[in-house]
């Protein structure tokens, strides 16, 4: 499943109108690979937690011994002493009230968790392909029954817009403003503690607005519910499948969009100067090519080879 059309519609960031064309670019058309995306994505989200631990001593700052066998109760350790309801209890159990928990958590856990480049490059890649099939956006919750094209592209405009006021015109004149609307409704409280620890509300993911230069782009976007930002240059996995989830709605201006094959494909005999220049080959889907290809460099195989070889 990929775009089907050649050549996509740049539409102008003041007026209601086309303003060119532009080819598709290659990586928009890679196979799609839910598998690694998930188990990417699972890796790479691991990677922003910070550490936490229980106290050391916690549970265990009790004066108790076992009573041992013969008393017809139970051997765990009990609460020395009398005159008190706590003398006896049992204690440092992580069955006993006030004891200490099961397998105390430590700092020292390994929070991170590594991902190999080439499933990363793919991950990107499937990403960026899922979001150009109008049918994955919707299933993901996007609201872009009236956008009209996926992928949307945007003149270059839109880099040089610092206010919000504009930027919600424009998304107003590219029918993505239902997508806005429908994150500001889906803002709730969240459920269970996390609402008492600073984070008190959750609301959907809306379009991510790829950009080439930051103009001003970034203080115009920066403040609408559910939008974010990224750079054609660095794009993020965890933005382009939030959740795991292929089909998010992308915005591209028309820059980030000419750039995008240069910033994640080349082929294996493009050589480019410049910083950052990356190079290696897009997936290929089916096993049975890979194997051809290595059948064809072991030569052909023929029963008189076959037999000269016994």
């Amino acid at each position: 499943m990929a775009a089907a059309r050649p050549v996509v519609s740049v539409y102008s960031a003041t007026e209601e109108k086309t303003v060119g064309t532009l080819p598709l670019p290659d990586v928009l058309v890679t196979p799609i690979r839910q598998d690694i995306v998930h188990r990417v994505h699972t890796s790479l989200n691991k990677n922003h937690r910070q550490s936490y631990g229980v106290n050391m001593k916690a549970g265990m700052q009790q004066s108790a011994i076992s009573w041992g066998t013969g008393r017809a109760v139970s051997r765990i350790p009990r609460i020395c002493g009398g005159g008190t309801h706590r003398s006896g209890q049992g204690a440092f159990g992580n069955q006993c009230r006030g004891g200490r928990m099961f397998n105390p958590t430590k700092q020292w856990r390994k929070w991170t968790a590594k991902s190999n480049n080439n499933e990363r490059r793919v991950a990107v890649c499937s990403a960026l392909a899922a979001s150009s099939v109008p049918a994955l956006l919707m299933a993901r919750g996007h609201r872009v029954s009236t956008v009209q094209e996926v992928p949307l592209v945007v003149s270059n405009e839109i880099e040089s817009m610092s206010k919000t006021k504009e930027a919600l015109a424009l998304l107003k004149n590219i029918k993505a403003i239902e997508d806005i609307e429908h994150v500001k409704d889906s803002k709730k409280i969240r459920r269970g503690t996390g609402k008492m620890r600073n984070r008190r509300y959750v609301e959907r993911k809306g379009p991510l607005l790829v950009y080439a230069s930051n103009n001003g782009i970034e203080q115009g976007f920066r403040n609408i519910p559910g939008m974010e930002i990224a750079c054609v240059d660095r794009l993020n996995l965890l933005k382009l499948a939030p959740g795991g989830h292929l089909g998010r709605f992308v915005i591209w201006t028309q820059a980030a969009f000419e750039k995008l094959d240069r910033c994640v494909f080349f082929s294996p005999g493009c050589r480019m100067s410049g910083v950052g220049c990356r190079v290696w080959v897009l997936p290929r889907a089916p096993q049975q090519l890979l194997a051809a290809e290595a059948r064809s460099r072991r030569g052909p195989t023929t029963l008189v080879a076959r037999d000269a070889q016994r």
